[in-house]
């Protein structure tokens, strides 16, 4: 058998197929999932904190005051964008929990129900 042919033959496995669909589908739900946290989330975690908006939050190394975190990258001053890393704290405590609800409702479909 030929490497292509071998290939070939690992490629159209289903298992690769659901994988590779997985992926992509995992990509687009990311980039909801994203919104949803910088979008909807975020704001009311912003009005609860008072005011603050944790995307812009960030902390010089050093440097001078810079007014935004996006000046700060620009001068190229080492930063720590703890804002940032809360915002995917936060993306990561969602999808781990949409991931735990669909493999409990699969896992709720494949117990045999006892015959009566």
């Amino acid at each position: 058998m030929s490497i292509v042919s071998e290939f070939k033959e690992f490629a159209l496995k289903g298992s690769v197929l659901d994988l590779a669909i997985g992926v992509v589908i995992g990509v687009a739900f990311q980039k909801i999932v994203d919104s949803m946290v910088n979008d909807i989330i975020m704001p009311f975690v912003g009005v609860l904190s008072g005011g603050v908006d944790f995307s812009s939050r960030f902390i010089t190394l050093k440097g001078g005051p810079f007014e935004s975190l996006a000046a700060a990258k620009a001068a190229e001053v080492p930063i720590v964008a703890y804002g940032a890393f809360i915002n995917q704290i936060i993306t990561f405590l969602i999808v781990a929990f949409v991931l735990f609800m669909v493999i409990k409702g699969v896992n709720r479909m494949h117990r045999v129900q006892p015959k009566v």
